[in-house]
């Protein structure tokens, strides 16, 4: 008789996978010592980091809050190790608002600001209703009359100047992309300036908001006004200069290229002190010109320059097949720009905008140097220079590092779930 072979009728059990493959020895072998390099680093990390805990922790816990000035905070601590965070209780209001915005109206930008976040959402998060970019193109001129008061004329004049501006954008679009943009905003320009003299001679003598003058601006308040105009207004710009520099004509093309390179070429402090000194020559002499406004042009072109060349190189990343299928179609210009080309340059532009958005966000300290009170020019003036808190720097500093570190973080975050969400490459 033959051998019968035995098929068995049954499946055996399911067997768990090894230790070394599941739960958190998988990840820590993984991640953490997948070598001996990486062992070796891992265990230098751990001790770097329980050492530095092992300092902040109690140096933190032991923290004194309720003092009203720093000696007091030692004699409380009486020769223990403990930080002086009565300052950010005692001056919180300066390094939120700064030295001079008025108590009684904090909660003007504080508003402003929690709008700030309804009127992002629509840009942010394509999914919502389009109808919702309708508060998102209001908001500026809402939050503009929250923060800084008086009559709402002002405002409203500069929004009607960029309605019509964006009625000449729109007849002329067909034509030529760039003489409807340059068209666009030469007449909201025009209106704005014009404004400067009509509504002094309109306005009512008792505003609904109290006016504050942008000498009294100052605080982590400063440094988010300056960042989010300047972001906002930088990357439209940067693509009309990235475009520029690829055009066809060749003026055009010159100014964009001159313009570009100088600015990358001087340093932004420099254009601080120009915004500060010069900038207002340009200017009609009775169009008074604060020094905000003068910044946020500076700053604004200082960041679009670095922005053109990061959608430059969006736009020379796309293969040339994109530009001939809306040839083939019987696009236009703006047309192939707007519905082609622009959607996936922006795409792989997400990565170098955020950097330097996030650069540009913690440049805007910067502008303490021309005596502008922000939040590290609140700290390095009149809240060190007070004898109350003279000596008072790792709570201050450790404050504001943690205000930057949130805001720049939660725009990396966004950042890196809008690159997943448009990853349709490969599916």
């Amino acid at each position: 008789m033959g051998d019968v072979s035995f098929v068995r009728t049954q499946t055996l059990p399911e067997m768990p996978p090894p230790v070394a493959e599941q739960g958190i020895v998988k990840w820590l072998r993984e991640n953490l010592f997948s070598s001996v390099a990486s062992a070796i680093l891992t265990i230098i990390a751990l001790w770097a980091v329980y050492k530095f805990t092992a300092f902040a922790l109690p140096w933190i816990a032991s923290g004194v809050w309720n003092t009203e000035s720093l000696a007091a905070c030692r004699n409380v601590l009486d020769g223990a190790r403990g930080a002086c965070f009565s300052v950010l209780t005692e001056r919180w209001n300066q390094l939120l608002f700064g030295i001079s915005y008025p108590a009684e109206h904090y909660w003007r930008p504080t508003v402003a600001f929690v709008l700030l976040f309804f009127a992002a959402a629509p840009v942010l998060f394509f999914d919502l209703p389009r109808k919702f970019l309708i508060f998102t193109g209001v908001y500026p001129f809402i939050a503009y009359w929250l923060i800084w008061g008086g009559t709402i004329l002002s405002p409203a004049i500069a929004l009607a100047g960029i309605i019509m501006g964006y009625f000449v954008y729109a007849k002329f679009i067909k034509s030529s992309f760039a003489v409807a943009f340059l068209g666009g905003m030469a007449v909201a320009f025009i209106i704005w300036i014009l404004s400067g003299y009509i509504v002094p001679a309109i306005a009512p003598e008792n505003p609904f908001f109290e006016a504050v003058p942008s000498r009294n601006m100052g605080g982590f308040m400063l440094n988010m006004i300056l960042g989010t105009v300047c972001v906002s207004l930088s990357l439209p710009l940067g693509i009309v200069l990235a475009l520029g520099r690829q055009s066809n004509m060749p003026v055009i093309k010159i100014i964009c290229v001159f313009f570009i390179e100088f600015i990358r070429g001087v340093p932004l402090i420099t254009l601080l002190f120009v915004a500060n000194v010069v900038l207002a020559y340009f200017f009609p002499p009775d169009s008074n010109i604060d020094l905000i406004l003068r910044v946020i042009i500076m700053i604004t072109l200082f960041s679009a320059a670095y922005i053109a060349e990061v959608i430059r190189g969006g736009l020379a990343a796309l293969p040339v097949g994109q530009y001939e299928a809306a040839d083939s179609l019987g696009l236009d210009y703006a047309q192939a720009m707007r519905l082609i080309i622009l959607p996936q340059a922006l795409k792989i532009s997400i990565p170098g905008i955020v950097n330097v958005s996030v650069g540009l966000f913690k440049d805007t300290t910067l502008v303490s140097v021309i005596s502008m009170f922000d939040l590290v020019g609140a700290i390095r003036g009149p809240i060190l220079a007070a004898t109350e808190w003279n000596g008072v720097y790792w709570e201050l500093f450790m404050f504001a590092s943690i205000l930057f570190f949130l805001v720049c973080y939660s725009i990396s975050q966004y950042s890196q779930w809008l690159e997943r969400r448009l990853a349709t490459d490969h599916r």
